[in-house]
């Protein structure tokens, strides 16, 4: 999530990805701030087949009063849109205004992995040929942004952009009602480290260490000067949100970085440690080391995909399947209703740390990226990818906007894999 709406990352145990649950936007670069245990009274977790493969040809245009024009010097990402429109888009229990799709149920929930991530799988199982992954038909709370989901004690939780992170929650992934926000009031640090910050955006959440873990985006449209922030719980069920203050700034104090500190996603390498991708507009996307209670663990910063020129780059989502990291990205203009072009790409790589290629071979930090999810039909501008891995079948989750009144709603379409490995989703 580029310094604006939210976004939501998916979670599920599925065999052969490891990677973080994750929900949330980056807009923060600097070393990361001492842990506080912040008691915050709060809730608990209460694409078409086609693909564009290789170095774009022109740098896509920067959204103008966009929600991710403040990854650039100019504008902000979700400038031009109101709060409301940041949060839900219609009252509890009602269905949102927009066309759905074909009807596809996943079935009873998954069970979460022991203390597994959302971004790990063991099931390299393809699909059949001429298969077709399709769309699900969601019905009930809808409105959102930037969405990440958990599955969890035999329910799944959605994760959102808006005021203390709202949330959702579903017991079949289909029918989708409101629940309390993570936080009645954001920490105290935001006012301190990024001073104007009100909604707290792009939410990720992963499970690792016998917690779960919530990393968010805390920042202002139009401005890289962005933290991302850090919460852990005991489980979905038990124990209160704690917060854990910073763990990476942009341009924090005397800081010139060329990067912002949003659209945070952890995943978990081979080894079991948390690495966690973030980035917005600016130089791209980066990729930093935690520690294995979720603090930074050093100060480098590492570059894994970027977009000639300055062109829109967001979003990341890393998920770890069969022997490869996939690394899912989102192009191009956010939060302009049914003028937005957003569009997800993802690219892979053998080691975390890249470096991550398309299907054609070119370089994510080169501006490559194979096609997964583009507007379409009555969908435009899907985006802010996140992966759920379940024992019933995977799935990518997404917001998408409405193309006959512009408004935001949840997406969650099917996830195939090709034979060689590829992902090939059933969105918009």
């Amino acid at each position: 999530m580029s310094c604006a709406p939210p976004k939501l990352a998916l979670f599920a145990a599925n065999s052969c990805l490891l990677t973080a649950l994750s929900f949330v936007s980056a807009c923060s670069s600097d070393p990361a701030q001492p842990a506080r245990a912040v008691d915050e009274a709060g809730a608990g977790p209460a694409a078409p087949d086609s693909e564009e493969d290789g170095a774009e040809d022109a740098p896509a245009a920067v959204p103008q009063g966009g929600r991710d024009a403040g990854r650039t010097p100019e504008g902000g990402r979700d400038a031009g849109k109101s709060d409301a429109s940041m949060r839900d888009a219609g009252p509890s229990g009602t269905a949102g205004p927009g066309p759905v799709d074909a009807a596809s149920s996943p079935g009873d929930a998954a069970p979460a992995t022991p203390d597994g991530s959302a971004s790990v799988g063991n099931d390299c199982q393809t699909s059949a040929p001429g298969a077709k992954p399709a769309s699900l038909k969601l019905t009930g709370n809808l409105g959102t942004h930037d969405p990440v989901v958990l599955s969890a004690d035999g329910l799944f939780y959605e994760f959102q952009t808006g005021r203390g992170i709202p949330t959702k929650s579903s017991s079949d992934l289909l029918s989708w009602k409101s629940g309390p926000s993570v936080f009645a009031q954001n920490p105290g640090w935001i006012a301190q480290q990024v001073p104007g910050a009100t909604d707290l955006w792009a939410p990720d959440i992963s499970r690792f260490g016998g917690k779960l873990h919530l990393y968010y985006s805390a920042s202002t449209f139009g401005s890289s000067k962005s933290c991302i922030g850090h919460a852990t719980r005991d489980s979905a069920t038990s124990g209160s949100w704690q917060d854990q203050g910073s763990v990476v700034c942009s341009n924090a104090g005397s800081a010139r970085d060329d990067w912002n500190a949003i659209d945070p996603n952890v995943v978990l390498d081979e080894s079991g440690t948390p690495w966690l991708s973030f980035g917005s507009f600016w130089s791209g996307i980066k990729l930093v080391k935690l520690t294995p209670d979720g603090k930074r663990a050093d100060n480098e910063v590492l570059s894994i995909a970027g977009r000639k020129n300055g062109g829109a780059i967001e979003a990341p989502y890393i998920v770890r399947r069969c022997g490869w990291y996939y690394l899912f990205v989102s192009f191009d203009k956010c939060c302009s209703g049914a003028d937005s072009t957003y569009r997800t790409m993802v690219g892979r790589s053998k080691d975390v740390q890249g470096p991550y290629v398309d299907r054609a071979g070119t370089a994510l930090r080169e501006g490559g990226g194979t096609q997964l999810v583009a507007g379409a039909g009555a969908w435009k501008g899907p985006g802010h990818n996140a992966v759920l891995l379940t024992d019933k079948g995977d799935y990518n989750v997404y917001h998408a906007y409405s193309a006959s009144d512009g408004h935001s709603e949840l997406r969650i379409s099917e996830l195939f894999w090709d034979a060689e490995g590829w992902p090939v989703s059933g969105g918009p």
